[in-house]
């Protein structure tokens, strides 16, 4: 394998990308109308695409609103993200919370309406 990485199908290319690049610090590796290639500048092959979802590209049987999964972020700070997340008027659907298997975690929906876990350690000091 040479390359992975998730497609986000949306109506608003730009507006989604753009809540990406703001809520995670991604930046724009290529954007057009119809994609934009998101990269973390920190961590090297970390890759989000946002894809029109009417795009001649893409299938018409798979055009529909996402459904049946979770994107999941692993970042320093779960509370950090959540805060900007507010700031952004993003659609909380969970505050952060301590989970029982080590993590904080919160759950909000992106304006395509994909579900994303962003989650950190829980950090303990001993």
């Amino acid at each position: 394998m040479q390359r992975a990485f998730t497609n986000i199908l949306t109506e608003e290319v730009a507006v989604t990308a753009a809540f990406y690049q703001e809520l995670l610090g991604l930046t724009a590796k290529f954007s057009s109308d119809w994609f934009a290639n998101l990269e973390d500048p920190d961590q090297s092959g970390f890759e989000l695409g946002i894809l029109l979802k009417d795009h001649e590209i893409v299938p018409e049987t798979v055009r529909h609103r996402p459904s049946g999964i979770i994107l999941t972020f692993v970042v320093d700070d779960c509370d950090a993200v959540y805060n900007r997340a507010r700031r952004l008027g993003a659609d909380i659907i969970e505050a952060p919370r301590d989970m029982p298997y080590g993590q904080r975690r919160m759950l909000l929906s992106d304006p395509a309406g994909t579900t994303v876990d962003v989650s950190s350690l829980i950090r303990t000091d001993n």
